[in-house]
This record gives structure tokens, C-alpha cells and sequence, in this order.
């Protein structure tokens, strides 16, 4: 076994011109404190040559052992001593207990599992397992998707998710089902490796399945940044295949950028060349897409990448932006979330030695002492980009070239039918908080499986059926609105921007409701709009969260719901509907039961004060949180006006009171009845019902 002096792969760099010496990240300051290989790494400028084998950066797979022994967390000390991420999950699946121990569920993560227990349950735990897929670019092929739908009724709770970062969770997994549940993934073609853990994560890009060169460009990309960062040292395999080799195509750039070793990144006689003994300090996420379509939160990733097209649609190469990320914890200002930032641009054939070479930078410099400061924003925001975009030239072996300028981003949901644009169609579903059950699932599995599709998972918690015929549009259609997976125009415009995590009852980290609170949540947004006059189709980016951790990624909220207590929530503003700033703290410990008191000045003042087509995000940031936090102090409630009524939907005052008093019974709104109604009716004569 590696000895714990097996940290870093490339501990000396000589070069030529000025020394500049770095120490570890430590909280917010740079110190000499923590590294991952102990020691001062010596940096020289770059040379610009592009020649990678003339570098003298050279590899050295056990560094020069410090002085003084430097405090690591628990888990580095538990992934050093694990064999590769096998011991000790190996020994702990064999025994009889429906759980495992503490050492054990920090290697299962990187298998791609968590353990849990349900919380709202009393007395003694009944644990079980969720897994997580990994699926680049939110592709799933027929086969998998089938699959996946039996295991949720075989061995979960009967439910798929769809996540933020386009994978399925299965919950509800018995220890004893694990192996079962795995390699039945496994053999139909399908994984959940590095779905969790300390390594690279599931790799975003737009999911719509468009025939245009950029988008399959930016989704290739995305496949192969997956593949040069999945492990390589057969652990996943052997734990639930009993070391089966699995046959799958590699292009040979992949395998060529992994290898490479000319500016040491490796660790050269290392079963993992990239991550070694130690793999990365924490989780680390990546998303590719093209200019302007921002459906994956470009900005959220460690590493964001964007294809650079000529003018004729021909890929050149890629801006890289590097440095997001959405964990915090409460009350510890140190910790925050954060926005890439442009780290440069590189040809098209450098992308994943560039990649590469990030991550090394984290892997040999992020802070391994105390996890909440592990994530590479950290280490950018302590050195600042031009520091680190040097270290990162040394790894990369050239210098990055200036970002191309790009045009303005947009949020894109491909909800709806759209053209392929190779004669096929493709049709975006909307999935309230991701979550597949009950009728919409068994319709959802009678189409996948009768017309043979193949399936995308959005970053939105959405899901796109793809490659569909002309001739099958109609009667998908109608099939897809009995079971309620409704087109977007019949869908409540707040509904179909809105996010939310799991959290309770399996989530051991949520600190209050998210996905089972957001529903409510909903409503009474949707009843503070109708109150203060705003229109049925305007909206606000809403995400919800019940811990601080960002899985929905809340920050980027227009209005942003982070648990802070039993029922109690942290309130974010100033996100944009594109996702392009970062919203801030505007209120703590704001009861569930008083959301109003705070939604309703904030919405009747966007309302009353806002600039032609302002968003409420850029509406926040405008007036400032003084402003609101004022109106919110001496709010008297709306002033009132001569009643306006939604004409869409409503044609005299009478219909509309009559439609109110039928929905205070069921506690609708009016609107929410009403449209339910028509929905209903629409339905009907589809199917040939209607009189």
C-alpha cells in the first residue's frame, strides 16, 4: 500500500526567470500550512513554446518528506488507507448488518452511493442506500432508462429523480440489494462511478439531442472530459461485478491526454495516473456547453467550458471559466458561494490536457485539512486567478490565450416539441422537483419502451424524450397529458423555472422541507402575485433547499429558499432569470408561516416600481436591500385598487367569484382551478370524451 508520503505527482518544476513560491490555502489567507504533498511547490513564469515533451517539469511519485507532520481530515487519512476506494466497503458488505460503518460510507461515495436513514420515522434507524447514475450530457439510452424504472419498483421506493446535474438518484436501497442493483446498471450499459465522492462528477451539457455541430461538439467534449477523469484502477468493478471487465469505446485522444506525462500531472507507476492514492481534496464539477445557452449553470462548475465556433459553425477551440461552486455553511462568512471566472482559451486538440491541468492544480494544492474549505473556489479566491492561471500553465505546458468575446447567455429549458434537425423530434417534459412516480411513470415507461426512444436528463430536473416521429407527435401527446406531463404552455410559468433538492425525510444533511415543501411554496407565490396585481404569465426563478449545501443550486435563485431551521428558511435575492449573477443573503429564520409578510412588499414593489421588462432578480439588485428591507419593515399591505381579473381566463367579474369560492374549498387559487378545469377538459376531447 502507497505510504502516506504519496501525495503529489509533480513536486519540483524548474524553469527558467523569477521564482514565486506558493504556500497551501488557509481559510482566507495563503500560508505554508497545508498542501497536498506537504511541501512548496517553486513556479517559474511559463514559456510559451508549445513543444510539450521540452518541458523539465518532471513527476516524482513520493515527494521529499516534510519536517513536520500537517493535519489532514478523516476522510484523506480513510481514502489513503482504502486500497484504492476498497477497503474497507469490501469487508462491510459481507456482514449482516443493514448498515455500514463510518469508514465505509465515505468510500461508497465514490461508488456512487450514500447511506440513509428515513428521518421521519421514530425509534431505531431503517437504513437504506441511494444511488446516483452518472450520465454525461444527461444521456440515457433505452435499455438503461428501462432498467433503471424496474430497480425504483423492484428494489426502491417505487420513484425515479431526476437531478440537477442530469442523473437519476434511486432511493430506498437495501444493503442486501446493492450488488444486484449495480450490476444490473453496470451490464446495461449504464454506471454510478464518481457519481459521488472526491473526483470529477457527473459532466453537464446541454441535453437537447440538436443535429448542429456545436451542440454534438460540445457534447462530445463532455464525453470525453468524463472519460479522461474516470478512475482507472478497476475498484467500481470489482466491488460490484466481481472485477467483469466492461467493454466500452475510448477515443484514442482520451487515453492519449491521460497518459501524458511531459508536464508532470501523473503519478507515473500509479494504478490512477491523475488521482493517485488521494484522488481530489473534494468533489469537482465540470459542464461544456455553447454561446448563449446557459440550461447548464455554466458559472456554478469548478470548470466551465465553452465551444468557440467560426462563422460557418465550425468548432475552433474553447473559453474555459474555472472557479464556481454553491456549498457554504451557515453563520461561517468564510465560507460563500462563488462564480467562475475566465481563466482563458484554448485550441479545440488542447481541451483535455487544459482540463487536465486544472485539476492537477487543485489536486496538488486544495486544502485537505478541513473539507469545508476544500473546493477549488477557495484556492482561486486566495490566490486570485492570475496566480493560479500561472500553476495552471505549468501543468498545461502553454500559455492561455484571452477569452473570445460571446454573446449574452439565456436559460434554455427545451420544454415542448422541437426539430432535430434530422427530420426526428424531440419533446421537453416537465417534472415537478424531478420526481418520477405513479402514473406519470408507468405512462412515461409504456412510451419509452412501445416506440423504442432514447432519453436526456436536463440540469433543470426535466427529462426530454428524443428521436421521435412525425406521425408518433399526436398520440404521445395525449398520452404524456392523461398522466399530467402537460405542455408548457398549460404548466404554471412558476412551476417550470423552479428547483428543489430532495432534503427530508432521507437527506441526513437537510435541515427543513425542500422538494415535499416547495409545492406549498408554490402556491403561495402564485396568491401573492394574484393579491399585489402581477400577471399570470409573468415569474421568478425560484429553488429551494433544505441545508445549505446548494444541490438546487439556490444561490442563482431569483428567489432563493436555503433551510436555516425546523421550518425556517434563509431568504436569497438577486439571482437572474440566465443565471448569470449570484444572489445574496436578504433574510434569516424566516418562518414558513410568515413568507408572506416578506413576499408581499418585495413582489407589490417590483410590481409598482420596476424599469420596462425588469426581471425581480435585476429589480433587487437595482433598488438594494436597504430599500426592500425597509418596505418590508413598514408594509401596511396592498393599497387598494378597482379588482383587475386575469381576461385569459376570465371574461366578467361574476365567473371569477364563483370560480374563487369553489377553489378556497380545495385551496386553489382561482387561476390554479380554473386552469386545472380547462387542462381537464382539453384532455377529454383528445381522447374523444368530450360532448
Amino acid at each position: 500500500m502507497t505510504t502516506a508520503t504519496s501525495f503529489g505527482a509533480a513536486s519540483t518544476a524548474v524553469l527558467k526567470d523569477v521564482k514565486i513560491q506558493i504556500g497551501s490555502f488557509d481559510g482566507l489567507r495563503s500560508s505554508n500550512s497545508v498542501g497536498l504533498s506537504r511541501r512548496h511547490v517553486n513556479l517559474f513564469s511559463v514559456s510559451s513554446s508549445t513543444s510539450r515533451p521540452n518541458s523539465l517539469i518532471r513527476a516524482v511519485s513520493t515527494p521529499v518528506k516534510p519536517e513536520t507532520e500537517t493535519k489532514r481530515s478523516k476522510v484523506e487519512i480513510i481514502k489513503e488507507h482504502s486500497n484504492f476506494i476498497r477497503y474497507p466497503l469490501n469487508e462491510e458488505l459481507l456482514t449482516d448488518a443493514p448498515n455500514i460503518n463510518e469508514s465505509a460510507t465515505q468510500i461508497i461515495k465514490f461508488h456512487g452511493s450514500y447511506q440513509q436513514y428515513n428521518r421521519d420515522e421514530r425509534g431505531g434507524r431503517s437504513y437504506s442506500f441511494m444511488l446516483r447514475t452518472k450520465n454525461p450530457c444527461g444521456k440515457v439510452p433505452n435499455q438503461l432508462y428501462l432498467t433503471m424504472d424496474d430497480l425504483a419498483d423492484q428494489f426502491g421506493i417505487g420513484t425515479l429523480r431526476l437531478t440537477t446535474r442530469q442523473t437519476f438518484q434511486l432511493h430506498g436501497v437495501l444493503k442486501k440489494n446493492l450488488k444486484t442493483v449495480m450490476s444490473s446498471i453496470i451490464h446495461s450499459m449504464g454506471s454510478t462511478l464518481g457519481a459521488c465522492g472526491d473526483l470529477n462528477r457527473n459532466v453537464l451539457a446541454p441535453a437537447a439531442p440538436f443535429a448542429r455541430k456545436d451542440y454534438q461538439f460540445a457534447q462530445q467534449t463532455a464525453d470525453n472530459i468524463a472519460a479522461l477523469l474516470t478512475p482507472q484502477s478497476g475498484f467500481y468493478y470489482d466491488m460490484w461485478v466481481d472485477g467483469e471487465k466492461i467493454m466500452s469505446a475510448e477515443p484514442p485522444e482520451v487515453e492519449k491526454a491521460r497518459n501524458d506525462n511531459s508536464h508532470g500531472t501523473n503519478f507515473p507507476d500509479s494504478p490512477e495516473p491523475i488521482y493517485g492514492t488521494q484522488f481530489l481534496p473534494r468533489k469537482f464539477k465540470v459542464a461544456v456547453t455553447v454561446p448563449t445557452d446557459n440550461s447548464v449553470d455554466l458559472l456554478t462548475n469548478d470548470v466551465g467550458v465553452v465551444v468557440v465556433t467560426d462563422a460557418d459553425g465550425e468548432p475552433q477551440g474553447f473559453n474555459i471559466y474555472v472557479g464556481g461552486g454553491m456549498g457554504r455553511t451557515h453563520r461561517l462568512e468564510t465560507t460563500f458561494p462563488r462564480l467562475a471566472e475566465p481563466l482563458g482559451y484554448v485550441p479545440k486538440e488542447d481541451i483535455l490536457y487544459a482540463v487536465k491541468a486544472v485539476v492537477v492544480t487543485q489536486r496538488e494544492n486544495g486544502r485537505r485539512d478541513d473539507r469545508k474549505y476544500s473546493r477549488m473556489k477557495y484556492l482561486i479566491s486566495s490566490w486570485g486567478i492570475e496566480k493560479f492561471r500561472s500553476v495552471v500553465e505549468q501543468y498545461y505546458g502553454k500559455k492561455f490565450e484571452p477569452c473570445r468575446e460571446l454573446p449574452e447567455w439565456e436559460f434554455k429549458s427545451y420544454l415542448g416539441w422541437h426539430e432535430q434537425g434530422d427530420g426526428g423530434l424531440f419533446c421537453g417534459l416537465h417534472v415537478d422537483s424531478g420526481r418520477v412516480g405513479g402514473k406519470m411513470k408507468a405512462t412515461l415507461r409504456e412510451i419509452i419502451e412501445k416506440y423504442n426512444l432514447d432519453v436526456r436528463l436536463t440540469p433543470n430536473q426535466n427529462i426530454i424524450l428524443c428521436g421521435i416521429r412525425k406521425a408518433w407527435k399526436r398520440p404521445i401527446t395525449t398520452a404524456l397529458a392523461q398522466a399530467g406531463l402537460l405542455q408548457p404552455k398549460y404548466v404554471d410559468p412558476l412551476n417550470l423555472t423552479a428547483m428543489a433538492c430532495p432534503a427530508l425525510p432521507l437527506c441526513p444533511l437537510a435541515i427543513t422541507e425542500a422538494e415535499r415543501g416547495i409545492p406549498d411554496i408554490l402556491k403561495r407565490v402564485r396568491a401573492v402575485f394574484e393579491k399585489v396585481g402581477l400577471k399570470y404569465n409573468e415569474s421568478v426563478v425560484i429553488r429551494a433547499t433544505g441545508c445549505p449545501n446548494g444541490c438546487a443550486r439556490p444561490y442563482m435563485a431569483e428567489l432563493g429558499f436555503v433551510g436555516d431551521g425546523p421550518n425556517s428558511y434563509q431568504l436569497w435575492l438577486g439571482g437572474t432569470p440566465n443565471q448569470t449573477s449570484l444572489a445574496r443573503t436578504f433574510m434569516n429564520k424566516v418562518k414558513i408561516h410568515d413568507l408572506e409578510k416578506v413576499l408581499e412588499p418585495l413582489f407589490y414593489s417590483w410590481k409598482r416600481k420596476r424599469q420596462s421588462k425588469e426581471s425581480f432578480g435585476d429589480f433587487t439588485n437595482r433598488v438594494g436591500f436597504e430599500a426592500l428591507q425597509e418596505w418590508v419593515e413598514k408594509w401596511d399591505g396592498v393599497v387598494a385598487t378597482r379588482p383587475t381579473y386575469n381576461l385569459r381566463l376570465f371574461a366578467d367579474k361574476d365567473t371569477y367569484e364563483k370560480m374563487d369560492e369553489l377553489a378556497k374549498l380545495q385551496n386553489k387559487t382561482a387561476h390554479q382551478l380554473a386552469m386545472e378545469v380547462i387542462r381537464n377538459y382539453a384532455t377529454a376531447q383528445q381522447n374523444g370524451k368530450g360532448e
